[in-house]
């Protein structure tokens, strides 16, 4: 008599339905402990600023004698460092034609290194040409130059130019350095600027491009039509990076700027006196610069998020 081996029966295994990324970074950013380091942060972050907000309303004879802790025990409150800011300091030049100086420099050396960083981008992700990835690593290179060591040679192009091609600098300034900063923060912006616009424009499906390929639109049409909607988020997000670095850079102002043109950084350093003795003032000068830069991000926060997290994650 045989007897056989009964066969197991096969039981299918339901599997766990997989959890798109995007969820799972949600899940992740929104924990306790990452709410509780968020918070930390935050609190560090803002008690400095609060700090220098406190005492950018104390008194001068608090201000150099006790810490803006003492408000606490001994509160006192003054409008005249910020009528003193406005008015000039010990200097008595006003600060409004610095304002007006640091608008005039921000502005363009925003638009222009977007305008050209989003031309150059699609060219390097949607145009096939010889010698384009080569190119492109060149340029991604070149984020890796310190600022530093740019600044002598730049200068040196701008007051005697080879063949006397480009006098920017010096007497033949035809705006008294304004063209100086507006090239130097372009050129130091676009190898990040085209990184970052590139690698943005490289997750549009190539579906989408051969589409509209396939109705007849041409280079400059895509462009117009399709990525620049599209990249307005990131496009943004550059923006606000670039405008807040413009606003309070202060090396290359000193450098390249003339006592006509310099912007508020380099006048709140004057600010304080020759021998120091205003030095009071820095903290609502600080105040005065961050106004405006402050409206900026909280206008565009919403892009500024959008333009961080395009991208990312899928699912």
């Amino acid at each position: 008599m045989s007897t056989s081996t009964p066969t197991a029966a096969t039981v299918p295994v339901e599997t766990a339905p997989a959890v798109p990324a995007s969820t799972a970074a949600k899940k992740g950013l929104t924990n306790r402990w990452a709410s509780a380091v968020a918070l930390i942060v935050a609190i560090v972050w803002t008690i400095p600023t609060f700090g220098l907000l406190v005492s950018s309303f104390r008194p001068e004879a608090d201000v150099k004698t006790n810490g803006w802790w003492n408000f606490f025990t001994d509160p006192s409150l003054t409008l005249q460092n910020y009528r003193d800011v406005l008015s000039g300091g010990s200097t008595g030049e006003s600060l409004t034609t610095n304002l007006i100086n640091t608008i005039v420099i921000t502005v363009p050396a925003v638009l222009i290194p977007i305008s050209l960083a989003t031309l150059a981008a699609y060219a390097f992700a949607w145009i096939d040409f010889k010698g384009r990835d080569t190119l492109f690593v060149a340029v991604f290179a070149l984020q890796i130059v310190p600022i530093q060591v740019t600044l002598v040679p730049l200068l040196q192009l701008y007051v005697d130019p080879p063949g006397n091609l480009m006098p920017l600098a010096g007497r033949d300034a035809p705006a008294g350095g304004l063209y100086e900063l507006w090239l130097s923060h372009t050129i130091f912006a676009l190898p990040l600027a085209i990184f970052l616009l590139h690698n943005f424009m490289r997750e549009v499906p190539g579906e989408l491009i051969e589409s509209a390929r396939v109705d007849g639109a041409g280079h400059v049409a895509i462009f117009t039509k399709i990525m620049l909607p599209l990249m307005m988020p990131a496009i943004a997000a550059f923006g606000i990076f670039q405008f807040l670095w413009v606003w309070n850079d202060l090396l290359v102002a000193l450098v390249f700027s003339s006592p006509e043109v310099s912007p508020m950084t380099v006048k709140l350093v004057s600010l304080v006196g020759q021998r120091g003795e205003d030095w009071q003032l820095l903290a609502s000068g600080a105040f005065v610069s961050l106004a405006i830069p402050l409206v900026v991000f909280i206008a565009l926060q919403r892009y500024f998020v959008r333009g961080l997290l395009a991208g990312s994650v899928k699912g």
